[in-house]
Parts: C-alpha cells; sequence; structure tokens
C-alpha cells in the first residue's frame, strides 16, 4: 500500500476547511497545511488534524504556494487538495481502493473534478479530469532497446474517483485582479491562462473589469505569436469591452475580425447586445438567434444558450411577438438554464 501527504493551501477557510478534512483525514498518512495569512479560525481547525502547518506569506503566486507546501511533504505520493472540495463516502471508498493497487510506476493519478457549473466557475464542463495524485519523488527509466532515451513523459492514471466542489463564494474578482497584475509585471500570459482570464471575464466581470483588461486583449490581439484561437479569444473580450464603453469603432472593427474567419456564439451575442442596445429589435433577434443555432461557443456556454436565448425573448416581447418570446423561454427551459430563483419567479 503507497503512502500518501495531503497537502493543502489554505486562507480564511473556517467555513468549510473541517468539511474537506473530515472527509480525507483518515485515507491520507500525513497532513501539510501552508496557510498565506488567515485572520480567522482555520489554523485551529487544521488544528484538529496536523501539527505540520506552515505560514507562507502570500505573494499573489498559487504555483509558489503550491511549491512549498508540495515541499514540506514526506510520503511516497502527495494529494493535492482545496478547502471547497467534498469526497463523498462512495468516493472515499474508491480512493481506499487506489491507495491500496495503486501501481509503483504510475507518477500522476487524475479524478474527476464535478459540480463545476452550479457554482460558476470558469470551466464549461461540469465534470473533467484533473491531476490530483503525484508521487513524490520521480523514478527516471531508460526506455528503447536502441538510441536510448530516458522517458520524460509521466505515467498517468485516469481513476474512478470523483471531487465534489462547493465553493462558499465567487473567486472571480481575486483571479481577475491577479491575472492584471501579473499582466502589469511583464508577464505573458500563456495560451491556457489568457483562455482563463477571458473566460473569467465574461462569467463574472463588469464595465470596469472589461476596461481594466483591455489592453491586455488589445496587445494579445496585435501577437502574432498568438494562434487563431487566441486571436479569436482576445478579439472577443475586445469586442465586448468596445461595446460597454461605447467605443462603436472598435466594437465593429473586431467583431468583424472574428465573423470575417469564422463566427462565433460569443461575437454573435455581442452583436445582439449591440442592435439591443439601439432598440433594433428585428436585427438584434437575427444576431442572438446566430448566437445560439448557427455558431458555437469558444468561451462560455452561455453565450450559445442562456444569455442569447434570453436575450431573444426580450427582442420577441419588445417586438410585440408573445408566443415567440414563450417559445424561446420554454427551450430556455428545457435544456435546465433556468435558476431556481428564475423559476420560482
Amino acid at each position: 500500500m503507497v503512502t500518501i501527504s495531503l497537502c493543502m493551501i489554505v486562507k480564511n477557510e473556517e467555513k468549510i476547511l473541517d468539511r474537506c478534512l473530515k472527509s480525507v483525514a483518515d485515507l491520507v498518512d500525513e497532513i501539510v497545511i501552508a496557510d498565506t495569512g488567515s485572520t480567522d479560525a482555520t489554523k485551529e481547525i487544521a488544528r484538529r488534524y496536523t501539527d505540520k502547518i506552515y505560514d507562507f506569506p502570500w505573494i499573489d503566486d498559487f504555483s509558489a504556494a503550491r511549491n512549498y507546501v508540495f515541499s514540506k511533504a514526506t510520503q511516497e505520493y502527495i494529494y493535492s487538495a482545496d478547502a471547497d472540495e467534498v469526497l463523498s463516502p462512495e468516493n472515499r471508498l474508491r480512493f481506499q481502493r487506489l491507495k491500496e493497487t495503486l501501481l509503483p510506476e504510475i507518477e500522476i493519478v487524475q479524478m474527476k473534478y464535478a459540480n463545476q457549473l452550479q457554482f460558476g466557475t470558469v470551466y464549461n464542463f461540469d465534470e473533467e479530469y484533473r491531476p490530483k495524485l503525484f508521487k513524490r519523488k520521480r523514478d527516471f527509466v531508460w526506455e528503447a532497446p536502441i538510441h536510448e532515451t530516458v522517458r520524460l513523459e509521466p505515467v498517468i492514471y485516469d481513476s474512478d474517483i470523483v471531487i465534489t466542489h462547493l465553493p462558499q463564494a465567487s473567486h472571480a474578482k481575486r483571479d481577475l485582479a491577479n491575472f492584471h497584475k501579473h499582466w502589469q509585471e511583464g508577464y505573458r500570459l500563456p495560451k491556457r491562462l489568457l483562455g482563463l482570464y477571458a473566460r473569467e471575464l465574461l462569467l463574472a466581470g463588469d464595465k470596469a473589469d472589461f476596461a481594466q483588461a483591455l489592453e491586455v486583449f488589445l496587445e494579445a490581439a496585435a501577437d502574432n505569436d498568438r494562434d487563431g484561437e487566441e486571436m479569436t479569444q482576445a478579439c472577443c473580450i475586445v469586442a465586448k469591452a468596445a461595446r460597454l464603453a461605447g467605443d462603436t469603432v472598435n466594437f465593429f472593427k473586431y467583431t468583424a475580425k472574428v465573423i470575417a474567419q469564422e463566427a462565433c456564439s460569443e461575437i454573435c451575442c455581442e452583436m445582439g447586445h449591440f442592435y439591443e442596445g439601439i432598440s433594433d429589435w428585428e436585427e438584434a433577434a437575427v444576431w442572438y438567434y446566430n448566437a445560439v443555432y448557427e455558431t458555437q461557443p469558444i468561451l462560455a456556454l452561455q453565450a450559445g444558450g442562456k444569455e442569447s436565448l434570453e436575450g431573444l425573448i426580450r427582442c420577441y416581447e419588445e417586438m410585440g411577438m408573445p408566443e415567440q418570446a414563450d417559445s424561446y423561454r420554454k427551450e430556455k427551459d428545457s435544456i435546465g438554464l433556468y435558476t431556481e430563483q428564475e423559476k420560482e419567479g
């Protein structure tokens, strides 16, 4: 049976830390926690489970904090968890079975991260695999009978363990501020982070957030080293920032860049908002329709669903066509896009 260190970075998690630790503490051999500046009872709760609690001054760098807490681990494998994660009874059993049967050559175990869409995260899938269990010391192995080389790719196993994500609140404002801060300091956001920044903006950004991010995405849209997907994502953000700022010239400049290649739901939705803003309901409806039925979202699912269907409902109500509006309302309901509050209303 392998041994496992649970490693966590925490800050002001008194409301949820006990729930997380209670679901996993007896499955691991060591719990290591790095606290990045809690002012509540987080440390007191952590001490119920471990004495390996370290202070790590927050420097706006999650990787630095993760690397630090990983460096304190002593067991064969490291399980990386966040305070808003929970293992259900069924998945606790799966975790125990994994621990008892894990082959030593496996270096990374992926687990399914679930319940993402319910809490408005930047991910477009409710369940997806993420690396969660890591071999602490890697064994280097030579491969091939001739022209031998050291195996560099890790041995990864996709487990059947499902981790339930149950956050207490959105971290969007914190994340948006961090993205912009690192860009200001000269960090060129790689493709993955540029896409996450764009998704976070579309999900939770307000007018001020888009104004702040404008230069980041203008720079990305002009960066010839970015690929086509990155360019399109950047144009989507610049177009929305321009619409919110009333900058019609740049709005059409950057929507046109996308439409000239291949339109996406986000750009069509923005066109719908623009024409709705000048009370051209018929034209707005055309673009909202295209967002839902003729294109696909590249960043935010709601652009090709809830947001644009709601636009269609508003447009047809304004045009005095309640039956058409009702048909879109029913469709919105049928694909599960109502919130519980909307249903009650």
